[in-house]
Formats: structure tokens, C-alpha cells, sequence
């Protein structure tokens, strides 16, 4: 078979993963690489153009883009029944019904009429009040600080939710900010090693900061599910990766190599340096 069967019509997946960089789909590859029930390796397109995937540790590091599709497809079985699958003819399920699956298991509210990438938020921030509880004061100022988060009046005992769901409805960076710490830590949790990324000097140090609560966080709610099935070890950090590579797709990264802050698409100049962006 030279590509594995997909829900071409899945809008929530598929147009985001033909698009994304080569380095953010390297990081869905090596989630899904670790599954011991993975299909991707027997794709040509795969085989052909990752020469190093058979060394100990595996090297991924192929163009990605070509078999994009396949990656889709992948993380469209992992969210489907085995036996459910195979009477699909082999496909998985819509990634929406992936996103929800995780968020069942994390105990994440949502309702049918709530879009994928709300969903994501929410389960990003169920991620982050489980690390949160285990952060000290220093490291939660720095969360507070790199998402937008208010604390003049002092650092809050729990993770302030209603704060950062506002920040995100008013179109903030707290979305932004929020998803690159949480995929960067599980990155470096599941991985080894974090996102592929030249982020700023002041977020790259938060995210170093916080990898380590956060990877306990993600240990923790596994434990908690007892994984329920391996599948999980696959769609729970793909989701957290899309999620990310989603709210990527918002933002613009200033030029300039002293620089490098987040602004919006819209934005003509860099809100830090005063750089002009290209539309």
C-alpha cells in the first residue's frame, strides 16, 4: 500500500499538517514512531526518504511534508477501535473525534458545538493546573508572566483557569504562549529532547524552566488513566503538538535575530522592536 487510508475531508487535520514545517511534523513522526502498532514505517515515501530511521537511537530526518498524509492518517487510526478500524477499510476516525477522546480521559468539558482548537486550550490548561500544583513560586510567576496572566496581587495557591480562558477570547498571545511551553515539555518528556524552534530568549527559558512540572504532569495523568490502552501514548502528545503547530499558524516571529518576538499575522510592525514585518 503506498499510503495509508485517511479521512481526506478531515479540516481539522489534514489541511494544517500539509502545511506545517518540516520540524513540527518531526516531532508527530517520533510520537508516532514509538508505537509499537505504527504503520508509518511501512510507507515508501517514509522508507525512502529516512535513510537513518534504522539506526539505534532512530534519526527522522526525512521531508516530512511528502508523506504528510500519512502522518494524518496515523494519528486518525490511533483515536479509532482496532477491529472498529478495519471494517472502515482501515481508516481511522476525524481528528475531532480524537481530540474528544483525550478529553474525555482528562476530564476536560466541552460540547459538540465547541471548535477543535478551543478543545485543545481546554486540554492544555487541565495539563497545566496538574503541574501547576507542583510548581514552586518562582516558577509559577514565570507561567503567569510568559502567558499574560495577572498577579500583582500575589501568586495564586491554584492555577488561575478563568484569567487564562479570557486572555485567550481576547486574542492574546496566552494561547500561543501556553501551547509552545506544554508541546515543548512533553517533547523533552516523551523525546528526550524539546521543540525545534528559535523562540525568544525570555520563552526559552521559561520552557526550560517549566519542562520538568510539566513532564511530571503528563506522567501523572497517565498513571491516573492507567493509559486505558497504548494508544493513548500516542494520541494524548499528538494532540498537545497539533495544538500547537495550530496556534503557530496565528502568529508572525519578528526577523530580527536579537529580536525574535511573537506578534500577530495582522500586525505591520514587531510590538517589541519596532521592525516592519512582511505581509
Amino acid at each position: 500500500m503506498a499510503h495509508l487510508p485517511l479521512h481526506e475531508e478531515d479540516t481539522d487535520l489534514v489541511p494544517l499538517l500539509r502545511s506545517a514545517d518540516n520540524d513540527d511534523l518531526a516531532i508527530l513522526v517520533e510520537f508516532i514512531m514509538k508505537a509499537s502498532t505504527s504503520e508509518l514505517g511501512g510507507v515508501p515515501d517514509f522508507k525512502r526518504l529516512n535513510s537513518n530511521s534504522m539506526q539505534e537511537p532512530p534519526v527522522y530526518d526525512g521531508d516530512h511534508k511528502v508523506y504528510a498524509d500519512d502522518i494524518s492518517a496515523e494519528i486518525q487510526k490511533f483515536g479509532g477501535n482496532t477491529i472498529v478500524n478495519f471494517f472502515r477499510g482501515g481508516k481511522g476516525v476525524p481528528y475531532t473525534e480524537v481530540l474528544r477522546d483525550v478529553a474525555d480521559k482528562l476530564g476536560v468539558n466541552y460540547n459538540n458545538s465547541t471548535d477543535a482548537a478551543t478543545i485543545e486550550a481546554q486540554i492544555q490548561i487541565k495539563v497545566l493546573e496538574r503541574a501547576y500544583e507542583k510548581m514552586d513560586d518562582e516558577q509559577r510567576k514565570e507561567l503567569l508572566d510568559a502567558i499574560g496572566t495577572d498577579h500583582k496581587s500575589g501568586i495564586p495557591a491554584a492555577l488561575p483557569v478563568m484569567a487564562i480562558q479570557a486572555a485567550i477570547r481576547l486574542g492574546g498571545f496566552a494561547a500561543y504562549q501556553m501551547a509552545l511551553i506544554v508541546a515543548n515539555a512533553v517533547a523533552r518528556q516523551m523525546l528526550g529532547h524539546g521543540l525545534r524552534l528559535a523562540a525568544n530568549a525570555g520563552i526559552t527559558r521559561v520552557m526550560g524552566m517549566l519542562a520538568g512540572p510539566i513532564g511530571w504532569a503528563i506522567t501523572i495523568l497517565w498513571t491516573l488513566l492507567d493509559i486505558a490502552g497504548p494508544a493513548y501514548r500516542v494520541t494524548i502528545p499528538c494532540v498537545l503538538q497539533v495544538a500547537y503547530m495550530r496556534q503557530k499558524t496565528l502568529i508572525s516571529t519578528c526577523p530580527v535575530e536579537e529580536c525574535r518576538a511573537v506578534n500577530p499575522k495582522s500586525a505591520k510592525f514587531c510590538q517589541s522592536c519596532g521592525h516592519k514585518l512582511a505581509r
